[in-house]
């Protein structure tokens, strides 16, 4: 597979399946077989004459790479002064589908209560305040559309899996322009999350502040959504920021 995308990334013009076999060392049935299941992902597409070019797909992906690189890089310096300000862990969450996925953390040092929140985990968009950041920007027709899909299964009794209550919460979201888990990831974590927005205006990720359920202090609400808005201008935003807000 490897080496057909390599050979696909070596030709100026798309190459037809009897030039990327003879450039692999495949036999034309497995190169064939191979480039059906690239094109049916994505990562390949197949020209009206029957030639091979890398697909779409690559190019998202890389677009993702790029931007979690350059997100982790342009967040940590505000990420760390939050943490120092705090005492508290911080987290950096990017969407992926229908979850959210933790892609830069610091920890807190302080406590015994496990957090779930560490670099590569994921969770569902409903049950994380960063996540909710995501939901209510989609608006109420691609959150019924989530709900439907999702099922909104629960982590704990404090998880919103109803439509009804989940979209009360989204509403608060969009008021005050930072979401909340209220131990609906983990028994006795609770968070405050707010939106990081590119040079575009898009949202492309989360800051939340985790702390153990005794230590939660929601006055940290605005310190949150100064920070994130602090690496949002680090990455070129000049917009308000407002959730629910897309340009």
């Amino acid at each position: 597979m490897m080496s057909l995308l390599d050979a696909l990334a070596h030709h100026r013009e798309p190459p037809g399946l009897k030039q990327l076999a003879q450039d692999t060392a495949l036999h034309p049935s497995t190169a064939h077989r191979i480039l059906g299941a690239l094109g049916a992902s994505g990562f390949v597409e197949r020209t009206d004459g029957g030639a091979y070019r890398l697909g779409i797909r690559l190019l998202e992906l890389g677009n993702l790479v790029k931007n979690r690189i350059s997100l982790r890089e342009t967040a940590m310096p505000s990420m760390l002064r939050l943490h120092a300000a705090t005492g508290e862990s911080v987290n950096l969450g990017m969407r992926s589908g229908d979850e959210i996925v933790y892609i830069e953390r610091t920890s807190s040092g302080r406590s015994a209560v496990r957090i779930v929140h560490i670099v590569g985990a994921r969770a569902p968009l409903h049950t994380t305040a960063t996540g909710k950041l995501f939901l209510a920007e989609d608006g109420p027709e691609l959150n019924r559309e989530y709900a439907d899909r999702t099922g909104l299964p629960g982590n704990t009794q404090a998880s919103l899996t109803t439509l009804q209550a989940l979209e009360q919460d989204l509403a608060r979201v969009r008021r005050q322009q930072v979401s909340y888990d209220m131990e609906e990831v983990e028994v006795g974590v609770r968070c405050i999350a707010a939106g990081i927005r590119d040079d575009d205006g898009e949202l492309v990720a989360g800051l939340s502040l985790s702390t153990p359920t005794e230590r939660f202090n929601p006055d940290w609400a605005p310190l949150v959504r100064n920070t994130a808005m602090e690496i949002s201008r680090a990455l070129g935003y000049s917009g308000d920021g407002k959730i629910g807000n897309k340009r």
